[in-house]
């Protein structure tokens, strides 16, 4: 029997990982919301900017992780960030005053971009070249599939309150997360393999099954018009992602939809995002990406203006099938067009620049739509804005060009 590339093990470590921090630190928040507006009387906007003050860290530290990895490697900064995450859930349980509550977040800030996000996606980008669409794939639907993890933590919530759930998520993390930071590795050559497990002895062969690896400084890499581009549509996407997230559950229970009800729904958008984590990962190392890329935000758009009326039946199955597959296909696509097209060297770096610079967007959108409510007692100019970003993200990915080709949108 074969033996499975190392690389694999790598994907399902990454997958399991991000199943657990995606699940308890960022989709699960929106379960808490209610409970912490009942307990202590803060208004949605407060609330809202503790995950705006989360992406304000990411901003600040996700440049930095890519030169991280570069000097201390990935598997030291995933097994720090397991513990920093139980640390934070520890001191979230404890909260008795905004102050507290905000600097939770931040502990949970660091330490989950430490263990997932840009760690995972740099260590697989180092084993994976051909079939990085679908490692990818694999990897990101932890992250979709952990919305399972909400309608659990809605019923620990009602069950056993908020706090005594917070410290089992915490030990949770410790305890099933610690053994996996220890399956990463750096790069396939340092164990004698070339990515996708080609054996040294066949480099030459295998030279045909891949593309040329791009070569492009750093600072050449940030001022091409294509990485710009991808910057703006990442900014877009996070804006839309963080804001969802944080104001499902409140926004669903304002239309009139039962809390439990509500919490299913949070789940369901990113577990349905799987599918287009896997086909479109799949699709994107077949065709042209950036067409694939323009094909996903088509699908968010047609999600968010079904999200202004999901007291309509057929317009919130619209809504999780487009919205939640657009979705998870940005995800896969955009990471692979930066490894595609600006190579592996500098992924890392470039990935944290870009996560960086997209996590603005997290601090504005929660923050913005919890004012928007707080306001106007509703939430539907918010969904329409995002309609429209989902279009400019179409022109713009249709801009994206490997280095050294002019963009479509380039006039003669």
């Amino acid at each position: 029997m074969k033996k499975i590339f190392y690389g694999w093990w790598i994907v399902y470590a990454s997958l399991i990982l991000s199943f657990s921090i995606g699940g308890i630190v960022f989709a699960s928040f929106t379960a808490f919301f209610d409970p912490l507006v009942e307990e202590f009387g803060w208004s949605h906007t407060q609330v809202s900017l503790a995950f705006s003050l989360r992406g304000f860290e990411m901003s600040l530290f996700a440049p930095a992780l890519g030169f991280l990895i570069s000097r201390f490697g990935t598997r030291k900064l995933v097994f720090l960030g397991i513990i920093i995450v139980g640390f934070g859930l520890y001191l979230l349980s404890l909260t008795r005053s905004l102050p507290i509550f905000y600097a939770s977040f931040l502990f949970l800030s660091l330490g989950a971009g430490s263990c997932s996000g840009i760690v995972t996606m740099t260590a697989v980008t180092n084993w994976f070249k051909k079939n990085l669409g679908k490692a990818m794939g694999v990897l990101s639907s932890g992250f979709g599939a952990s919305g399972l993890m909400v309608p659990i933590v809605v019923w620990l919530i009602d069950s056993y309150e908020w706090r005594s759930t917070l410290v089992m998520l915490g030990t949770v993390v410790i305890v099933v997360c610690i053994p996996l930071s220890f399956i990463f590795r750096e790069r396939p050559e340092d164990f004698g393999y070339l990515p996708d497990g080609l054996e040294p002895d066949n480099k030459e062969r295998g030279e045909g099954l891949f593309p040329k690896e791009t070569e492009i400084g750093l600072k050449a890499a940030l001022r091409h018009r294509s990485f710009i581009f991808m910057l703006a549509i990442d900014f877009m996407r996070q804006m839309a992602v963080a804001t969802i997230a944080v104001h499902v559950i409140p926004y669903l229970s304002n239309a009139g939809i039962p809390r439990l009800n509500a919490g299913i729904v949070a789940a369901a958008f990113p577990l349905i995002s799987v599918v287009g984590r896997l086909v479109f990962g799949w699709l994107g190392d077949i065709y042209d990406k950036r067409f694939i890329l323009a094909t996903a935000y088509a699908f968010q758009g047609i999600g968010f203006f079904s999200f202004c009326y999901v007291a309509n039946q057929w317009a919130m199955i619209s809504f999780l099938l487009f919205f939640s597959i657009g979705l998870g296909a940005t995800m896969v696509i955009g990471r692979t067009i930066l490894s595609e097209y600006f190579g592996r060297k500098y992924f890392g770096k470039l990935l944290g620049i870009m996560i960086g610079a997209a996590s603005i967007g997290g601090i504005l959108g929660p923050t913005f739509a919890g004012w928007i409510f707080d306001t106007f007692q509703s939430y539907i100019s918010m969904w329409l804005l995002f309609c429209a970003f989902s279009g400019l993200s179409i022109w713009l990915s249709l801009g994206i060009r490997p280095v050294g080709k002019p963009s479509l949108t380039t006039t003669a």
